[in-house]
């Protein structure tokens, strides 16, 4: 009599079957018959099972075995378990495939949402996690991650590709996108993509690279590009349409763009694919069609106002919102400037051999920086610096403020205005998806690598990072709760290790209320027990005393 255990997996679940079954021989040939199903019993008790079946001779053994059983704290477990079934449902584990490098690329991805630090620490935080055991890793260190970012670079195609195909099976493929790019800037100078260029982050000095995010028209990532930090916008745009038309394969698409990054270059490349475009276009260029009379500026008001111009429809548009808060800044900024005038007329009086014109210079360079100087301007008569405000000037100025064109050449009769300015105020969603991820809870950045291909492995980690906490963010809404609170919960909950002898597996515990209701809200459920491969991780490179 034996216990058998096997595994099956159907529509992407994995279930288990244990049964009690007993060999017998017909005619000489061995035949096996099932006596019990036992795969409704918990693991202690299989476990339980095998125990008296291995000793089914000398019963009276067992009782020396109390002796023999140990139990310790074993590893946390609630996080992992978590994270695993949201990227086997996501189809994220699938992507990235069975083999070790795979599992290695899903323990990247997962240790990016729980602690977003270098491949040292993903290697230590392996060490604290079961993760050798739910996904089946051998041992690893750094060095193999640092490898496994390459391997992720070399199949990013394949891995997006398969991502989006096993998304939208049996669903409607989507035929619009969005696309936005932002940068993240470098500590040191070694990066091989890292270069000079327009800095979003405010840090000067800093060479950065370029990141190209499209998603669906959800916000949810389908594919993140990395560029050279002097990469201009427009420049990375064809890349995006190639891949929409050649690796997904889809036809009759809308490229949504922001303001700035689809010109008339790309626009053909657009055309080239027989693809749509929703973009913005610019306060130079709004001021342009406005004087060849396009369009008027009375035009501009709260209510949506379509202008169609040589097949080009422009949706005109003043948020009312946007205009006082632009007046409130501007009227700031002069009143910064006038006390700052204020201050070096009283150094001035203070100090007679004091120079007016280093005064006169230091508040003008405060107006070109403060970008008042179109219709502000600074005088200096005798040892008195005065401001002189251009009132015409400043009324032209202010006349677009909150004003914006949406620009498309959808036919009307197809897309309505209203839907149109709606899809362009969706690049919001990827806005959000570059403050989660350079700012808010993956934190690209710092950036730990230098290779070109590791540092478009390090970014696709965090995306695919993202889609995880896309997924918990909606999964968790009705909580008052943060994505980082609920994972640091269920980080806490770890297994009791028991050996029996030399049987030896981890028993998880029922978790606590907040606990059981992040599972119930995610509809994950914790197995009773986890098998222990005695798996240990550790990093080769050593933590440094101070």
């Amino acid at each position: 009599m034996y216990v058998d255990v096997a595994f099956s997996r159907q529509n992407g679940k994995v279930y288990k079957r244990v049964l009690l079954r007993e060999s017998y021989k017909v005619k000489g040939q061995v035949k096996h018959r099932t006596i019990a199903n036992l795969s409704h019993c918990s693991e202690e008790e299989i476990q339980a099972i095998k125990l008296a079946l291995k000793h089914k001779g000398d019963l009276h053994h067992l009782d020396s075995l109390k002796d023999a059983v140990h139990t310790k704290q074993g590893l946390a477990v609630g996080a992992i378990i978590l994270l695993k079934t949201l990227a086997d449902r996501l189809h994220i584990a699938e992507a990235l495939g069975p083999s070790v490098d795979g599992k290695l690329a899903l323990w990247q991805v997962m240790a990016r949402v729980l602690n977003q630090g270098s491949r040292l620490s993903a290697v230590r935080l392996a060490g604290q996690h079961a993760v050798c055991d739910l996904l089946k890793l051998p041992s690893f260190d750094e060095e193999d991650l640092y490898k496994n970012l390459n391997w992720l670079a070399a199949n990013q195609g394949q891995i997006e590709k398969r991502l989006f195909d096993r998304r939208y099976q049996g669903h409607a493929v989507p035929r619009l996108f969005l696309y936005d790019v932002t940068s993240s800037y470098l500590e040191g100078m070694q990066n091989e993509l890292g270069d000079w260029g327009y800095n979003r982050d405010g840090k000067k000095g800093k060479l950065q690279i370029v990141i190209g995010l499209l998603t669906d028209e959800t916000g949810v990532p389908v594919s993140i590009e990395v560029f050279k930090g002097n990469t201009n916008d427009p420049k990375t745009v064809l890349s995006q349409i190639q891949k929409i038309a050649r690796s997904f394969g889809i036809t009759k698409v809308t490229f949504v763009g922001d303001r700035g990054m689809i010109k008339s270059a790309q626009i053909q490349d657009l055309k080239a694919e027989h693809f749509h475009y929703i973009t913005a276009i610019t306060k130079p260029q709004i001021a342009t069609l406005l004087k060849q009379d396009v369009f008027q500026i009375e035009q501009f008001t709260e209510k949506l106002c379509e202008i169609e111009s040589d097949g080009i429809r422009y949706i005109l548009r003043r948020n009312p919102k946007r205009v006082e808060e632009i007046a409130q800044t501007r009227h700031e900024k002069i009143h910064k400037v006038q006390r700052f005038i204020t201050r070096q007329n009283e150094y001035l009086a203070q100090h007679q051999r004091a120079k007016v014109s280093v005064a006169l210079r230091k508040s003008t360079q405060w107006l070109q920086q403060l970008k008042l100087s179109e219709f502000a301007h600074v005088e200096a008569q005798e040892r008195h610096l005065s401001l002189t405000l251009d009132a015409k000037k400043h009324a032209a100025i202010s006349a677009l403020d909150g004003c914006y064109v949406i620009k498309t050449e959808l036919p009307q009769e197809e897309v309505a205005a209203e839907t149109v300015h709606q899809r362009y105020k969706d690049l919001a969603f990827v806005e959000q998806g570059f403050r989660t991820i350079k700012t808010g809870l993956l934190e690209t950045r710092p950036i730990f690598v230098r290779k070109e291909q590791r540092t478009k492995g390090h970014v696709l980690v965090v995306m695919l990072a993202y889609i995880l906490v896309q997924e918990l963010q909606k999964l968790w809404e009705e909580m008052n709760i943060t994505v980082e609170e609920g994972l640091l919960e269920l980080s806490m909950l770890t297994t009791m290790e028991i050996q029996i002898g030399h049987t030896c597996y981890q028993q998880i515990p029922q978790p606590r209320e907040v606990g059981r209701k992040l599972l119930a809200l995610a509809h994950v459920s914790l197995p009773e027990a986890l098998p222990s491969r005695n798996i240990k991780v550790a990093t080769r490179k050593k933590l440094t005393r101070g």
